[in-house]
């Protein structure tokens, strides 16, 4: 009787984990995993190398990146290369930049669900009510 392969919540779970996180038993089973499919070795490398430059703020070795994962034989990966291009600039301060929107965009976010939580049953003047009530339960 041969082994069931490990389910594909389980390689991610692997391959977005450190390499020092997995167990011994983790690490066999995923090196062999790694040596049937070497097209999950290469996204392997990939997303590990993408975790490092957001990790430690290095996006000006994104487009460096960007042409190593073009060069592999990940042609469903390319469209992501390339919408990544599409907004360089702003995905590369992004991952340099110590400061991001992330605090204002979780209110605009708050406010767009407390406005289609009331969508067609009420006016301006019930949702600016509710959004000020909420905001007083929240620390800003």
């Amino acid at each position: 009787m041969t082994a069931q392969p490990p389910s594909s919540w389980t390689v991610t779970s692997w391959i977005l984990r450190r390499p020092t996180a997995l167990s011994e038993a983790e690490q066999l089973q995923f090196k062999t995993v790694l040596a049937h499919c070497p097209q999950l070795n290469a996204l392997t490398r990939h997303v590990r190398t993408f975790a490092v430059i957001l990790a430690e703020h290095q996006g000006e070795r994104l487009p460096e990146r960007l042409d190593a994962f073009r060069r592999d034989d990940l042609p469903n990966r390319h469209t992501l290369a390339a919408g990544i291009d599409r907004a360089r600039a702003a995905v590369i301060a992004g991952l340099t930049l110590l400061w991001n929107s992330g605090v204002i965009e979780k209110h605009v976010n708050r406010i767009k669900m407390l406005k289609r939580q009331r969508f067609g049953r009420a006016d301006f003047p019930l949702l600016r009510k509710r959004v000020l009530l909420y905001s007083q339960d929240i620390a800003f």
